[in-house]
């Protein structure tokens, strides 16, 4: 008999304990059917998969370093869109249709941007002038110097990459001058120095940050605010039955037929005047 008591008062304070354990630390947390889903979908991301259709949030950093006298001497005559009353009156070059130029297509427009992972290199497509960037991983290094000399600018530069950890690291350099930097006609030089880093964050969440380092032109490198690149819903890239970046009611290229002589007149210009 002497056993039994002895199991039944054992089992009576394991229970017991297991009561006041319940009682402080309460039933274990619900979670919803969606905190599974996302939970599962967040464990599953590989952070250095940044493929997908992405669109960045509009962040226009306006507060730059100050300008060097050759930055300063530069922007003069710019006649920049900001300060103009239709955009036909600025002379800008992306509005006589000539290219927007790195580091503008990606850090300013809020375009969207297609990213294609390859073993050797990461492709960046753009709708807005259906044109491409090659960030290259194959381990070759900056051009500089007389390499870049003989390479010449290039209106996207030439850019190498590398991780570190699961953020991408982007260099370019060579970038074409006669591209204006931004909206604001603030200039670029070709030995410039642009690093991208861009981070997956999340399962549609791309962080992504911009340094220019331009000693020509700015007394301190600039750095802009973070900024995020959203997935894109399968509807925003399938036009009628057709899934694609270059697909849809137009190939989003400025054509100086189509651009200068009749889209300005008939819809730039009056948009700009409240028409």
């Amino acid at each position: 008999m002497r056993p039994l008591l002895t199991a039944c008062a054992v089992l009576t304070s394991l229970c017991l304990a297991s009561l006041a354990a319940f009682a402080q630390t309460g039933p274990p947390p619900r979670v919803s059917q969606r905190g599974e889903v996302e939970a599962r979908s967040q464990a599953t991301v590989d952070p250095r998969d940044l493929s997908g259709y992405w669109l960045r949030n509009t962040v226009r950093p306006r507060n730059h370093p100050p300008l060097t006298p050759a930055g300063v001497a530069a922007m003069k005559g710019r006649i920049p869109n900001p300060k103009v009353r239709v955009p036909s009156e600025t002379n800008d070059p992306m509005y006589a249709c000539n290219p927007q130029g790195f580091p503008r297509l990606v850090w300013e427009e809020n375009e969207p941007i297609e990213f294609i992972m390859l073993p050797d290199r990461v492709l960046q497509l753009f709708q807005w002038e259906r044109t491409l960037r090659e960030l290259w991983l194959d381990g070759r290094e900056l051009p500089r110097g007389e390499r870049l000399e003989n390479l010449g600018p290039a209106w996207y530069g030439h850019s190498v990459a590398r991780w570190e950890g699961n953020t991408l690291v982007v260099l370019t350099t060579g970038v074409d001058e006669r591209a204006w930097l931004d909206d604001d006609g603030n200039p670029k030089s070709f030995d410039a120095i642009y690093e991208e880093r861009y981070t997956r964050t999340g399962p549609d969440t791309i962080e992504g940050q911009l340094t220019i380092n331009d000693s020509k032109n700015f007394t301190a490198p600039w750095i802009h605010p973070k900024s995020t690149f959203r997935r894109m819903a399968e509807d925003d890239v399938n036009f009628f039955g057709w899934r694609g970046l270059f697909s849809g009611v137009t190939e989003a290229i400025c054509a100086p037929m189509n651009e200068v002589d009749d889209f300005n007149r008939r819809m730039r210009d009056p948009a700009a005047r409240g028409k």
